[in-house]
């Protein structure tokens, strides 16, 4: 079974996973040059969705809208109920489900792809720069990735 970190990357094309991490080295360049950007683009970060997030919310559209149209209408609709949940059980499991290579040509990453990003521009802004000499490290590097 995959792991929770790297599910998605490995079901993904290399070229799709390469525009993303292009995409991300990108950002921290521009924020480099620009790091009074760096606050809103945190924020930005905070609010993204990630891959598993869509997936959940599209799962749960097409998960209720068959069944209230099995309900009210032609029970054969039910069996949209049952592909979506295959489908989210293949993707808990797996890392891959139909959904995902479309949601990555989109743009969605994962949590982790955001975090990276995060973590780099949080590098930029200094917030790391205080840990290394702080009486209590442990309570330095918790208050270095506090927003």
């Amino acid at each position: 079974m995959a792991s929770t970190f790297d599910r998605v990357p490995r079901h993904t094309s290399e070229d799709i996973n390469r525009r993303i991490q292009q995409e991300i080295r990108s950002n921290v360049r521009h924020y480099a040059q620009n790091t009074h950007e760096i606050p809103r683009r945190l924020r930005e970060l905070r609010e993204e969705w990630d891959i598993e997030r869509a997936i959940e919310a599209n799962a749960s559209a097409l998960a209720f809208t068959g069944t209230v149209l099995g309900a009210t209408g032609d029970r054969r609709w039910f069996a949209l109920l049952a592909l979506v949940t295959a489908f989210l059980f293949q993707h808990a499991i797996q890392g891959w489900c139909p959904p995902v290579p479309i949601l990555r040509r989109l743009g969605f990453r994962t949590a982790h792809e955001i975090e990276q990003e995060r973590t780099a521009l949080m590098a930029l802004r200094g917030d790391f720069d205080g840990v290394a000499g702080a009486p209590d490290k442990a309570a330095a590097a918790l208050a270095a990735v506090e927003l």
